[in-house]
C-alpha cells in the first residue's frame, strides 16, 4: 500500500450539477479514505474558494479537485487554465470529471494541464465505481504535496 495521508484529504467538488453532486458525495462518503468534500457549484465560485475571496475568506486549500467542464459564469477549461497558470495553485490535482468524451475536450483538459481525465459514467454503480478508485487513487496510493 502506498503512503497514508495523516489527516483527511481534502476533496473540492466543481460541479453545477446537483445529481450529480450527491452521487459524488455519495459514492466519497461510501469509501473508507478519510476525507473532507467541500462543493461548488461553479467555476467562478471555484476561484473564489480557492483564493480564499468573499464569503470563502475561511477555505482551506484542496489537496485534489473533481472537475466538471460544463458550468455556467466560468466553465472548466477557464478554471483548470486559471488554477495551472497560478503559482500558488498549480500543484493541487485536478481530476476533470465530465459527462464529454469529446477528443476536444480531452485533449484541451490534458494541454491545460489535468491530471487526469475521467467520463462521468451513465449508470449508478459504474458511477460509484469511478469516483471510488478516484477517492483510492488519490487517498491511498498518490503522495500529495503539502497543503501550504
Amino acid at each position: 500500500m502506498g503512503p497514508r495521508t495523516p489527516s483527511p484529504v481534502r476533496i473540492l467538488v466543481v460541479d453545477d450539477d446537483p445529481g450529480d453532486v450527491l452521487m459524488i458525495e455519495e459514492a466519497l462518503v461510501d469509501s473508507d479514505v478519510e476525507k473532507v468534500i467541500d462543493v461548488v457549484n461553479d467555476g467562478q465560485e471555484a476561484m473564489e474558494f480557492l483564493r480564499r475571496e468573499g464569503r470563502h475568506r475561511d477555505a482551506r486549500r484542496p489537496d485534489v479537485i473533481l472537475l466538471d467542464l460544463n458550468m455556467p459564469r466560468m466553465d472548466g477549461r477557464q478554471v483548470l487554465g486559471a488554477v495551472k497558470q497560478d503559482v500558488d495553485l498549480r500543484t493541487i490535482p485536478i481530476v476533470v470529471l465530465t459527462t464529454s468524451n469529446a477528443d476536444t475536450d480531452i485533449v484541451g483538459s490534458y494541454t491545460l494541464q489535468a491530471n487526469a481525465y475521467v467520463t462521468k459514467p451513465i449508470d449508478l454503480d459504474d458511477f460509484n465505481d469511478v469516483v471510488h478508485r478516484i477517492d483510492e487513487f488519490f487517498g491511498r496510493v498518490v503522495v500529495l504535496p503539502k497543503r501550504s
